[in-house]
Order: C-alpha cells, then sequence, then structure tokens
C-alpha cells in the first residue's frame, strides 16, 4: 500500500439503508491503495426504523471521537448515507469541517420505493417529504464545499433515477447496471477517487460531466436505498 498522502483529507464512507460498513470493502481498499486513510462506521439501527436525522447525529458522534477537532474530512455516501451525511453538513455543523461531499445514488428527492415502507427513515426519503423539502430548501450552502453526485440512469433503488440529480457541485452519470454495483464500478471508484483529490474550488464555480456511452442493462442485483 502506498504511503499515506498527508494532503488528502481522512475519508468517512457512510452506508445506506439495511446495509453496513462491509458494502465499502472494495472501495475502501481501492482508496487505501491510492493514498487514502478510510473510516467507516455502521448506523444503527440501520433498517430506517429511526429518522435519518437521528443516524446523522451518530455520524456527528463518530467524527468528533476519532478526528482531532482542527482536522478537515472528506465524506462518501451511498445511497441513504448521502442524505444522513447532508443532514450532518447542512444542519449539525459539519459544513465547518467537511470539505469534499460525494453522494452515490442518493435520493435527493426522494424515491418511490421507499413509499414499501411506513419506517420513519423510510417517511423522509419519500418524494415531496417534508425531511427532503427542509434539507433541499438551502442546498446552496453546499457550494461552500466540494459536492459531487455520482448516479446511475439504470437504478431502480432511486426511483425516478434522476432523483440523484443536485442543483449544484459537480453530477457524473456512471451507467453501472444496478444500485449496489455503484460501489464497486470499476468508473465509480475513479470517479470517487477523482473527486477526492480535486483541489477545493471556488463558491460559485460548478462544473458537469458525465459518461455517455451506452451499458447493457441487466437484471438489478440486491440492493438498499
Amino acid at each position: 500500500m502506498n504511503t499515506i498522502n498527508q494532503q488528502y483529507n481522512p475519508v468517512l464512507l457512510i452506508h445506506g439503508i439495511s446495509d453496513t460498513e462491509a458494502v465499502f470493502r472494495k472501495m475502501q481498499n481501492f482508496l487505501q491503495d491510492k493514498g487514502w486513510s478510510v473510516y467507516a462506521l455502521n448506523l444503527v439501527p440501520n433498517n430506517g426504523d429511526v429518522g435519518l436525522d437521528i443516524l446523522a447525529q451518530q455520524v456527528a458522534d463518530y467524527i468528533a471521537a476519532t478526528f482531532a477537532p482542527e482536522q478537515t474530512i472528506d465524506i462518501v455516501g451511498f445511497s441513504m448515507g448521502g442524505i444522513v451525511s447532508r443532514y450532518y453538513v447542512q444542519r449539525l455543523g459539519g459544513i465547518e469541517r467537511v470539505q469534499r461531499l460525494i453522494t452515490i445514488s442518493s435520493p435527493h428527492n426522494g424515491t418511490i420505493v421507499a413509499y414499501g415502507s411506513w419506517r420513519p427513515g423510510c417517511l423522509q426519503m419519500r418524494t415531496q417529504s417534508n425531511f427532503l423539502k427542509d434539507l433541499n430548501s438551502d442546498v446552496v450552502m453546499l457550494k461552500q464545499l466540494n459536492f459531487t453526485s455520482i448516479w446511475t440512469p439504470y437504478d431502480l433503488m432511486i426511483v425516478p433515477a434522476k432523483s440523484s440529480q443536485m442543483p449544484i457541485g459537480t453530477e457524473v452519470i456512471i451507467p453501472a447496471a444496478s444500485h449496489p454495483w455503484m460501489l464497486t464500478d470499476s468508473r465509480s471508484l475513479a470517479a470517487v477517487a477523482t473527486a477526492l483529490a480535486e483541489p477545493m474550488r471556488n463558491i460559485n464555480r460548478d462544473r458537469q460531466f458525465g459518461y455517455t456511452h451506452n451499458s447493457q442493462k441487466s437484471p438489478l442485483g440486491s440492493g438498499n436505498i
């Protein structure tokens, strides 16, 4: 493994619903081999039984216990983990220390799949939920950091898939054939590394890029919000 690059921030990985930090194993190894110091935590409970704001407080507590107060960090949130990470940044003071926030297939504008459960966390991820409306009401604050949304148009867990689009920051479209593959697809891993290595942008400078080549759609594997 490469020597840790002291110019890189530590990276914290936040998983999705019904997942654990184990889903990031390939990504964690990939980033560590490229010189990042990578951390992950298990959100408890992970099944939507509590609100995303409660899970975000777990993130805040973990960060406070793990990193020095002056240490800036970067966060990668998958699916629900991206919304949990946004709540930490936008509502729990994370904006003061997070420099790069990357969400992967996160339901920024809700997902129809969340209507399949009445659990508090799922209610918050429904389209037009008050929770998401509130979080999106001041999304412009994310211009204070490097924000990147990575998503696939073939997502059957984030429905519609374009719910992962955001009006600010960088958008990366990876034509992976299913939701969970976004954590293992080599193009997705490369996009995460690129976003983490990018110098801090000016507050008002946004850009967009994506991959436009075709991808064969295959059946959805096991996956979670």
